[in-house]
């Protein structure tokens, strides 16, 4: 039986860029040297756009499940009606039905171990909402779908690594959003990640403030002073090694923010802003916390690009790799707490 890692990847909206960045990335020979990848999808869809891409030396192996796929070719199991039309840059019921049904077969073989992580294409997070799906995006699903107590949207791109306090919620609840808790159980889980899914051994993380200039002393909020010191305080009292809080303008924009491990914002555009503005082509969406791996393009479905061959295909290829090496990471980690004694042998043969 083979051993490379299989990977899953969800379709996505089907009249996005989805395809398009799938197959391009997959077009790369050497992708099928690092994993198995296993498209849930439809070779109908896929055929639409391969012919809209003008791709012609480029296939997928068809399966009926994740048990038949060949180590040697990049593989898809139908999750769709032959009769699905693809209807290019437009939101409609197809688009969000084939969606979510790519996601709930990802997830049931997540869940029997038929792959070993998945990769998420953009979804339309308005069309796919229905009877079986009712969150804000793929985050809240899976948290709910693996019993997940706390998750966090964690940004990646090469040792840059940007989370948030509060994710999809409006700016107006912000701040009557954060408290004590909430905060530390983001650090709870960003350290964590960081250990396991990452291999850094003591993380640095730096924490951002709420208001400007981080409330310049109770001045301009006291939020800084009443919760997020607080949080920071008891996080190293646990063991963490918890900095700040840091202005987000003044830390982003001097290099200090690469000597931290990660950056943990307290909402959405604060971190996500300047992460994209630096990283947008290469950048990843992980979400931390959940007891298997997912990662998705930092990117959206990009509807005004649908079949135009302009699409780029970093970001997807980069949420391969990473979906890869955080699962080759979790079971070095998993095989090192089964035999701890040999890894101390090993570190004490190698000097360390």
């Amino acid at each position: 039986m083979s051993t490379k890692l299989r990977l899953g990847i969800t379709q996505g909206d089907v009249n996005g860029i989805g395809y398009e960045v799938i197959i391009k990335s997959l077009m790369d020979s050497r992708m099928l040297e690092m994993c198995t990848p296993i498209v849930y999808g439809s070779p109908k869809v896929a055929a639409y756009h391969r012919k809209a891409l003008s791709v012609e030396n480029f296939s997928f192996n068809p399966i009926k499940t994740a048990d038949e796929a060949s180590d040697s070719k990049p593989n898809m199991v139908n999750c769709m009606d032959d009769e699905v039309r693809v209807e290019l840059g437009r939101s409609t019921e197809t688009g969000g039905a084939g969606a979510l049904s790519a996601l709930k077969m990802a997830v049931a073989d997540l869940k029997e171990q038929r792959i070993d992580a998945l990769v998420t294409a953009p979804i339309n997070k308005h069309n796919i909402q229905g009877e079986e799906f009712r969150f804000a995006g793929h985050t809240e699903y899976l948290a709910q779908a693996f019993g997940a107590p706390d998750t966090l949207m964690l940004m990646v791109s090469g040792n840059m690594r940007v989370g948030v306090v509060t994710g999809h919620i409006p700016l107006g609840q912000v701040a009557h959003s954060l408290h004590k808790e909430l905060l530390l159980s983001k650090l709870r889980v960003l350290n964590q990640s960081l250990r396991v899914d990452f291999g850094v051994r003591k993380p640095r993380i730096a924490v951002l403030g709420l208001n400007p200039h981080s409330g310049d002393n109770g001045l301009l909020g006291l939020e800084e002073q009443q919760v997020i010191v607080p949080a920071i305080e008891q996080a190293n009292a646990e063991g963490m090694v918890a900095l700040g809080p840091y202005a987000a303008d003044g830390l982003f924009g001097s290099e200090r923010f690469g000597s931290f491990d990660a950056i943990l914002a307290m909402y959405h555009d604060q971190g996500l802003a300047p992460f994209k503005a630096l990283n947008f082509d290469m950048g990843v969406n992980y979400t931390a916390g959940l007891p298997i791996v997912r990662t998705s393009p930092a990117h959206g479905i990009a509807y005004d690009l649908a079949g135009r061959n302009l699409a780029n295909p970093e970001s997807f290829r980069q949420a391969m790799y990473t979906a890869i090496d955080i699962a080759r990471n979790r079971k070095l980690q998993a095989e090192l707490m089964a035999n701890p004694l040999r890894h101390h042998q090993g570190r004490r043969e190698r000097g360390e």
